[in-house]
């Protein structure tokens, strides 16, 4: 059974971008904190498997299979969801793909503009949908960005365009939608461990003949609480952004990084 910490109790979030670590995190623990879960991705089965999770612990979920790419897609997600619901209190924004790191003058423009569209034209397009349900609950949008924001890391620096743009537009967003009742605010979670990060690592240290465990303390060595941050450490971060408890947060950027960057 879930428990139910109420942070969340009696409000309907979606989740935009369910992949197998943040995204899921961020439905699990939403449905935890006592809320109704929409989650929209392009991959039904990853969506089921979620929302079965959440079921079997207790929780409510509706999954609504999205291309976030495409507006008639988004209209609709934002049409089931309303009509499951009645109501929208929660938005995050969690959908990403993450550009082949190289020098940002030798980075494929294609490439760009189309991690520029998910990355970016994504959330302003599932947010603009969202918006008048989002305004009539005095709802609450969290758009989920990066560390690249804050660090010199090379070979990022296409991702770090679509990341800081990302932030702009929540910024923007708090100016525009704050005076209706709407917050909104950002997370920027650092080297995130899970799947995708252990397999970097693994790889690293296969071509540095070293055991992975001496990639993780490096890397963990340069944070001030010497590990990195848990897909539910992210997620904890998003859920008190969504609640009321932060019903005075608007237009910010909590950085979730173990202490890897300050600001």
């Amino acid at each position: 059974m879930l428990t139910h910490s109420g942070l969340l109790a009696g409000k309907v979030v979606v989740v935009s971008g369910v992949g197998p670590a943040l995204g899921r995190s961020i439905a699990l623990q939403s449905a935890a904190s006592g809320a109704k879960v929409v989650l929209a991705a392009r991959t039904p089965e990853r969506l089921e498997s979620v929302a079965r999770e959440i079921r079997d612990r207790g929780g409510i979920a509706l999954a609504v299979p999205t291309n976030l790419t495409d507006v008639d897609s988004i209209a609709s997600l934002a049409e089931t969801t309303v009509a499951e619901f009645g109501a929208v209190h929660c938005l995050v924004n969690n959908a990403f793909v993450q550009p082949a790191q190289v020098p940002l003058l030798d980075a494929d423009v294609a490439s760009i503009q189309s991690g520029i569209d998910i990355n970016l034209l994504a959330a302003l397009n599932v947010t603009r949908e969202f918006a008048p349900a989002l305004i009539e609950s005095h709802g609450s949008v969290v758009m989920v960005t990066s560390m690249v924001l804050r660090n010199q890391l090379p070979g990022f620096g296409a991702y770090r365009i679509m990341k800081s743009g990302l932030l702009a537009m929540a910024r923007s967003l708090s100016i525009d939608l704050g005076p209706k009742g709407v917050r909104v605010n950002s997370v920027a979670p650092g080297y995130i461990w899970a799947d995708s990060v252990k397999n970097m690592f693994e790889k690293k240290a296969a071509a540095a003949g070293v055991d992975p465990k001496a990639i993780y303390d490096e890397i963990a060595a340069g944070t001030d609480l010497r590990r990195l941050p848990e897909p539910d450490d992210i997620a904890n971060a998003v859920v008190f952004l969504l609640s009321d408890s932060a019903r005075a947060i608007a237009g910010q950027c909590l950085d979730v990084n173990c202490g890897h960057t300050h600001h």
